[in-house]
């Protein structure tokens, strides 16, 4: 059975989100695994509201910022997704990681 690692990334840096992910797909590609993406999705703008005190209340300005996401699948390497797993990412940047096993076609369940 062939596994897909799915990676989501999620940063409010755009440029270190972009140097990551172009890194990381060139490992990627350069250990010979297929790499599909990065696919991003648009920018979002988020609002936090920042109260004055431990209660809600009086408040201060609301915290704007933008986050980016972008997203890489890994197909057929468990190898390669094992390392990507394996590896360290900076802190501003947010990584979830997704397995998914795929079954040949015509596979049936006995």
């Amino acid at each position: 059975m062939a596994f897909v690692t799915k990676l989501s990334f999620q940063s409010g840096d755009r440029d270190v989100l972009e140097s990551l992910v172009t890194d990381l797909k060139r490992m990627v590609e350069r250990k010979g695994a297929e790499c599909k993406g990065p696919h991003s999705s648009p920018p979002e703008r988020l609002t936090v509201p920042q109260y004055c005190t431990l209660e809600p209340g009086e408040q201060f300005d609301p915290w704007e910022y933008t986050s980016y996401s972008r997203r890489i699948e890994i197909h057929g390497s468990d190898e390669v997704a094992r390392q990507v797993a394996d590896m360290s990412f900076p802190e501003r940047v947010h990584v979830e990681i997704e397995v998914d096993r795929k079954k040949p076609l015509g596979y049936r369940n006995e």
